[in-house]
């Protein structure tokens, strides 16, 4: 993912050719599932909170998938596969487009609730298996959490409410540089034009100010700054308002600038340590330290914008622009796993060795979620779901379950 010369290169030369190229431009919101960046920082998407580090061996798309057998996941027989089936459908009404999965999606339609001895035989019948693995051979990586928080909100700023977010700026640019270097497929930078030359969004800091350069873009209100900030972090959420109504609110865009994380700060300032730096932790202090609150906040220039999503919808939208259903969605790496696959994940329970073993599907991406046997397991929404993926960060193998004439790599 590190293109460092090449990236510097793109950087010097887009911001000669950025005023021409981006008034041509329409651009739509873009969708999570790749990597974006602010020039000249290197290539980074909206990630959760740990350390990312950079790819050293460039491997080809789902290069790491490794033949397996149906033994190896006998423990599917076992799981109440019935709870994974309408994911399963959702994720094809998006896959239906993509020729390598039309058929299969089509034979799904055929089946009517069917019960998970069937489902089962669907799957051993349309796919094949096959082993994810990391770079150095490995087959077991690390599997996090992740949910939709509920929030308190309002449609209208009140001292409670003061805490807008906002919708996609109309000056962010994105910019596929696949383009101008398709050496670069997949990659994408985000900026402003000043000028005649391309810049930095602006970051967090320059956002969350009185006079905001975003001001008119606020659509909703929420009462705590610290909520909103993981929020963010999440990707989607609920708002609640006072009358009981609920609104959907899900991610829009980012600012392309890079994600620092707030918890890996306050270790190295000694004001948590390791153990206590998980979400809770970290809003814990931040209920102990509003004073400080703000400038740990602006020490990560990542920022995100929403938009209000319908209001019945069974879940958030994962990657696939699809609603995503609890305990049985993961956010995966797409250059390792095709996005909407099915798979299934062998970990264990948060903080425990008790079995977790699922057939889930891929139907989401993250900035940090990078590498072969890589998973965030969606949890659900509010805050029991949040208990269980803030202290979620288990062992585990995964097993992916591709159509029997999937194209993959030689």
């Amino acid at each position: 993912m590190r293109y460092t010369n090449i990236w510097l290169l793109s950087c010097l030369l887009f911001s000669i050719l950025a005023l021409n190229a981006c008034e041509k431009m329409h651009v739509k919101p873009t969708p999570p599932e790749a990597p974006v960046c602010a020039c000249p920082a290197q290539p980074v998407q909206l990630g959760r909170p740990e350390e990312v580090k950079p790819e050293t061996v460039k491997v080809p798309d789902y290069g790491l998938l490794k033949p397996a057998d149906w033994q190896e996941i006998d423990a599917l027989t076992k799981d109440d596969v019935t709870k994974a089936w309408p994911a399963w459908k959702l994720g094809c009404v998006s896959l239906k487009a993509k020729p390598a999965w039309l058929s299969v999606c089509n034979e799904a339609d055929k089946l009517d609730n069917p019960p998970s001895s069937v489902i089962v035989d669907y799957f051993k019948n349309n796919f094949s298996v096959y082993r994810t693995t990391n770079l150095d051979g490995s087959n077991t990586g690390m599997i996090t959490g992740y949910y939709a928080p509920v929030i308190k909100g309002s449609r209208v700023k009140t001292y409670q409410y003061r805490f807008p977010l906002y919708t996609r700026p109309d000056d962010l640019i994105t910019v596929e540089l696949s383009k101008l270097f398709p050496e670069l497929a997949n990659k994408r930078v985000r900026g402003r034009v000043v000028g005649t030359k391309l810049v930095p969004y602006y970051n967090r800091a320059e956002i969350e100010v009185e006079n905001s350069p975003l001001q008119g873009r606020e659509f909703v209100w929420v009462d705590d700054q610290i909520e909103l900030f993981f929020l963010q972090i999440q990707g989607s959420g609920l708002v609640k308002f006072d009358n009981g109504e609920k609104m959907h609110v899900g991610y829009a865009d980012q600012n392309g600038q890079a994600y620092q994380s707030i918890g890996r700060l306050l270790i190295e300032k000694g004001e948590l340590t390791l153990d206590k730096a998980s979400m809770q932790g970290i809003k814990n202090w931040a209920r102990n330290n509003p004073n400080k609150l703000r400038d740990l906040l602006n020490a990560n220039p990542s920022y995100v914008f929403f938009r209000e999503l319908p209001p019945d919808l069974p879940g958030p939208i994962g990657a696939l622009g699809m609603p995503i259903l609890a305990e049985r969605v993961v956010a995966i790496d797409p250059r390792f796993v095709p996005l909407g696959a099915p798979i299934f994940l062998s970990t264990t329970l948060p903080n425990s060795s008790n079995p977790l073993n699922r057939l889930m599907m891929a139907q989401d991406t993250g900035g940090a979620i990078k590498g072969g046997v890589r998973a965030d397991f969606f949890w659900g929404v509010g805050a029991e779901a949040g208990k269980s993926a803030g202290s979620m960060k288990q062992q585990g193998k995964i097993w992916v379950l591709l159509p029997k004439d999937f194209p993959l790599p030689k």
